[in-house]
């Protein structure tokens, strides 16, 4: 089993590889490549499920020589919800463009799922920096598919902060190995210690993240790149890529920075994301695009992430710590579903309409139930209404607020649920406002089947059978 570990990032680059050699066959061969890479990201979960961290030294050269994959309760978590969302992307993809596009989105597209599997199973700084990089250039040519004016200048936008963000974080890496001389996760959080030199490759390279990340006030390049790139791109960007950055951030926080952390650093971060929560929500309620909105949401919901931080900080180790931790990823693989479900429908919304304004959305549940239908399930996830994952790890994350007398994150996570629940109901609002029923459920299976999936996931299968998430996390020295 520990050979899924280099599959699961080496499938991908020969399915781009393939693509590229073959670009009359990209979508069959495309979608072959999607399969085999999520059926091994899936199988390393499960392994890690049964068997606990598993680990493989490429080339049989250990740390802090070599190359090593690792993958333990937080990396399998997200890499099982990174994969499944991935593999709806890609049948979604399939219907979606048409085969002089494709030719160019199948290998930036498996490029890009080779980098996110990469950077969940790196244990090296340096070669997190590396798939971050290629993730960053791979997101940012995908986003510019359409070739318009403003997705090319918002892309462009996006390639240069997220350079700004890479040179930041290997900054902070060059810092780490001046000071310690190693750059293996592990063998850094033994000799790191309390300092200037640790303090300062901390803000650097947190900071790089959160600028990937789009954490309020850096979010400024996510909404018009996230809504000007096609519908699989903008899920793909919003579900993954900017948790791909929150996952980094999360592990260095927990595996590498413990030991130097303060509850400045965090009641910073949580103050960026509630400002995230009330700007990115309020903006969602204002926007009149259906994909402005998302990407709006996108800003919000992140700003949830980092609010866990000083929740963190405040909260001794021990099980209430443990639960905390595991609601923080819960939220972010709720989010990781109900959003991309969200993207595929409005992408097949703007596609079936020729636009995407919300107050022209008329009718939009008689002609497209399924693709309503995909929103509104989505949207139950990210107001936060029960049985969704996002419900439960609320939930969770209001009663240690609570506990710990931190009321003022508790108003400002109840002031994005209300403006939450407002603008999805404004989208809803639009889309049931002609009476005649529907004439089919689906119109077209492989684009709308994806989003429902995604939506149902995201509602009903996270929050109803959450408890395996618990038993995941257990695996490996989180927390």
């Amino acid at each position: 089993m520990i050979d899924a570990l280099p599959l699961s990032v080496t499938l991908p680059l020969l399915g781009a590889l393939a693509v590229t050699v073959s670009p009359a066959h990209a979508r069959g061969l495309g979608l072959l490549a999607a399969v085999l890479t999520a059926a091994s990201g899936v199988a390393v979960t499960a392994a890690v499920w049964s068997d606990g961290v598993l680990r493989a030294d490429l080339g049989g050269w250990g740390v802090p020589l070599g190359i090593a994959l690792e993958a333990d309760g937080l990396s399998a978590a997200f890499l099982a919800m990174a994969n499944v969302v991935a593999l709806a992307i890609s049948v979604y993809a399939g219907g979606y463009f048409k085969q002089e596009t494709a030719q160019h989105f199948w290998p930036l597209w498996l490029l890009l799922w080779s980098a996110l599997n990469g950077l969940f199973l790196a244990t090296d700084l340096f070669n997190l920096y590396v798939t971050l990089e290629l993730l960053g250039l791979s997101a940012a040519a995908l986003g510019a598919l359409t070739g318009t004016r403003e997705a090319v200048a918002a892309n462009l936008r996006y390639l240069l902060v997220g350079l700004l963000g890479s040179m930041s974080y290997l900054l902070g890496v060059a810092l780490v190995y001046a000071a310690y001389g190693v750059l293996d996760i592990g063998l850094v959080a033994e000799a790191i210690a309390p300092g200037p030199v640790a303090w300062t490759a901390m803000a650097l390279m947190i900071g790089g993240l959160i600028l990937k990340a789009a954490l309020f006030p850096m979010h400024f390049w996510l909404p018009p790149a996230h809504a000007n790139a096609p519908a699989p791109v903008s899920a793909a960007l919003s579900a993954l890529v900017c948790k791909a950055a929150f996952y980094l951030v999360l592990r260095l926080w927990l595996d590498v920075f413990a030991p130097v952390l303060n509850e400045a650093a965090a009641n910073l971060l949580g103050m960026l994301g509630a400002a995230a929560v009330v700007w990115g929500s309020w903006r969602a309620l204002r926007a009149e695009r259906l994909k402005l909105l998302a990407a709006y949401s996108t800003v919000a919901q992140v700003g949830y992430l980092f609010i866990a931080f000083p929740l963190l900080a405040a909260t001794p180790p021990g099980l209430a710590r443990d639960n905390l931790l595991a609601a923080v990823v819960l939220l972010a693989l709720t989010h990781g579903f109900a959003k991309a479900g969200f993207f595929l429908a409005a992408g097949m919304v703007q596609k079936t309409a020729g636009h995407d304004r919300i107050d022209d959305l008329g009718g939009a549940a008689q002609a497209l139930p399924a693709a309503t239908f995909a929103i509104g399930l989505a949207g139950v996830a990210l107001i936060g209404l029960p049985p969704s994952g996002t419900f439960l790890a609320k939930w969770m994350m209001l009663e240690q607020a609570m506990i710990l007398g931190h009321w003022w994150w508790l108003v400002v996570m109840m002031i994005g649920t209300l403006l939450a629940a407002a603008y999805i109901f404004r989208v809803l609002s639009r889309a049931f406002n002609r009476e005649p029923a529907p004439y089919r459920f689906v119109n077209d299976a492989r684009t709308e089947l994806p989003a429902l999936l995604l939506g149902l996931i995201a509602t009903f299968g996270l929050g109803i059978a959450a408890q395996p998430l618990w038993v995941l996390l257990e695996q490996g020295g989180f927390g």
